[in-house]
């Protein structure tokens, strides 16, 4: 006889904007893996956490960004970079953080996510949470960008949703134009 599988609940602490994030959710999704041939599934549910809650619409560069928060020099800021890109890709991740790259604010991304959670379950919020660290750390899209947003959900939500990628992103972009989740977003951010 067979032991029915176990579940772990998992909540993820995280901002799109965070390479950290990615590294570790990586980190997370290799050692699940491992414990699938234990019998063990994970289920996990992505909170938010803004790294820069105060950031402009219009973002800064990252350099700019982490001398200006942490002191840190052009010189630095690189060789920072050049240790996460290499992280991110022993988890299997294509980050590509150069100096141009911005950082934005994530506001609208978290309650995209929430949405998606309660619409699409947690499969459908992670699918779009690694579709918006994609946009974001190998694509250099805008992800304050309500149109941007609204455009990766209709992408990767469409099968969960079952519905044209036409349809989940003009829902998106509704969800994103009356605010809906901003509520329950600070909510969660003030645990």
């Amino acid at each position: 006889m067979t032991e029915a599988a176990k579940t772990l609940h998992i909540d993820f602490v995280s901002d799109i904007v965070c390479p950290w994030c990615v590294v570790g959710l990586g980190g997370l999704e290799a050692a699940l893996g491992r414990l699938k041939a234990e019998g063990i599934e994970a289920e996990t549910t992505f909170r938010p956490f803004e790294l820069n809650p105060g950031m402009p619409p219009e973002g800064e560069t990252l350099v700019a960004h982490i001398g200006r928060k942490y002191g840190s020099t052009p010189e630095q800021s690189a060789a920072s970079r050049a240790m996460i890109r290499a992280r991110a890709a022993e988890v299997g991740f294509d980050m590509r953080l150069d100096e141009p790259s911005r950082i934005w604010n994530t506001f609208d991304a978290h309650r995209l996510l929430a949405w998606a959670a309660a619409t699409a379950g947690p499969a459908g919020q992670k699918a779009l949470n690694q579709a918006l660290f994609a946009a974001h750390f190998t694509g250099g899209r805008n992800i304050s960008d309500r149109a941007v947003l609204a455009e990766v959900a209709g992408a990767v939500l469409r099968s969960s949703r079952r519905m044209t990628t036409d349809g989940i992103e003009a829902e998106a972009a509704a969800v994103l134009a009356d605010g809906r989740c901003a509520d329950e977003v600070r909510a969660e951010q003030g645990l």
